[in-house]
């Protein structure tokens, strides 16, 4: 009971603490830069849409005031099947030169996204969602990273906002991420792309799956042709928090069940003597993160057991403190304001959707229809800011 326990410990521990350490010491040791250079391919923003008609035009206006020139930009709306009048919006934009691919019937964020690969004529492809706005020059830089012929895909950072275009508190958590995007990035690769922005040479879109979430199976599908996936600091993904607290848990049970069914389906990306950084990469942020719940179960009821030991009474009551109030931080909101409620709250929610999913996957659930978040409009950053 005491080696299962401190075996549990020790990788929960190393998924969140112990990994970014390791990627930060072995980064300095050995860092893989992106050697940019200003190059001019043309580009295909693919913008995935759902029953978007409050804010589809905010971002073809958004798009279309990007800093790249025009005659090597293309703008393609994939429409799952809209009927808000989302289509009609697009459709006014037809004279700039915005093309609207439609599936008849709803298909899946990646079914759409798939219509557009197939008639996308740029070199580069930005698959972006429309919630989430841009910075003028966010092409331009995004664009400088394949002129690094080992660079295969490219993610933007996402930044949370508030309605009024400022960052919130709840963002804690996706600055986590996006620092170890970093260090990733400079110790090798990315093992998983920015839902709300990212870049990727077409090339690496033949196998196009209308099923996998893209964002993460892409940076796969990069790593088997021998590329890696980075992240661009420079770029920034400004998208506004969900509107609703309640939305948050359903959403984040979407998200890890489409993780979990890529990860099982592409399992072999696990072995070292094949994909050798990335491997290591994958199962530290990935495989681990996904059973960090089973291994905290497993904490929970050792020190349990071991109660009668010195020590462990104190920690098996501390967390049983510490999920009771993430707990009730999800029924009391207002107990929120206190920043340990937030991270207890948070870290527990994220434990109990990836159980969840993984319930999901057991039974055979797919996340196929895509029903996008609820999230308010946010002010479109102006052109003359900088980073």
């Amino acid at each position: 009971m005491t080696v299962l326990f401190w075996t549990s410990i020790l990788l929960v521990t190393y998924t969140y603490v112990g990994y970014p350490l390791v990627l930060w010491a072995l980064g300095r040791l050995r860092p893989r830069h992106v050697r940019k250079q200003r190059i001019g391919p043309s580009v295909s923003v693919i913008i995935a849409a759902r029953n978007e008609a409050g804010k589809i035009r905010q971002k073809i206006d958004n798009t279309l005031t990007l800093d790249y020139s025009p005659s090597l930009l293309e703008v393609i709306v994939a429409s799952d099947a809209s009927d808000d009048g989302t289509d009609e919006i697009v459709r006014e934009f037809a004279p700039q030169g915005v093309r609207l691919v439609r599936s008849p019937q709803r298909g899946g964020k990646e079914y759409v996204q798939g219509l557009a690969v197939a008639v996308a004529r740029g070199e580069i492809l930005v698959f972006t969602d429309v919630a989430t706005i841009l910075e003028p020059d966010a092409l331009s830089h995004l664009v400088e990273n394949f002129a690094d012929l080992t660079v295969g895909a490219v993610s933007t950072e996402d930044v949370l906002m508030d309605s009024s275009g400022n960052p919130t508190a709840e963002g804690l958590y996706v600055k986590y991420e996006m620092w170890v995007r970093r260090l990733e990035s400079r110790f090798h690769s990315l093992v998983g792309l920015s839902g709300s922005c990212f870049a990727i040479r077409k090339e690496l879109c033949a196998d196009w799956s209308p099923t996998l979430a893209s964002d993460f199976l892409e940076a796969m599908q990069a790593a088997r042709r021998g590329y890696r996936s980075v992240v661009d600091p420079a770029v920034r993904g400004r998208f506004p928090a969900v509107v609703s607290a309640q939305l948050e848990l359903p959403r984040k049970i979407r998200t890890f069940l489409r993780g979990i069914t890529v990860l099982v389906a592409n399992l072999d990306m696990v072995n070292p003597s094949t994909h050798g950084r990335f491997a290591f990469q994958l199962a530290s942020h990935k495989l681990l993160r996904f059973l960090s719940p089973f291994l905290l179960i497993n904490v929970l009821a050792t020190t349990g057991f071991l109660m009668g030991e010195q020590g462990f009474r104190l920690f098996f009551w501390t967390q049983a403190a510490f999920y009771v109030l993430g707990m009730v931080g999800s029924l009391v909101p207002v107990i929120q304001r206190n920043w340990i409620t937030r991270v207890a709250h948070y870290f527990t929610m994220v434990q109990w959707a990836i159980l969840v999913a993984w319930w999901k996957y057991a039974r055979g659930h797919q996340q196929i229809a895509w029903e996008p978040s609820k999230r308010p409009g946010i002010v479109a950053p102006d052109h003359g800011s900088t980073h």
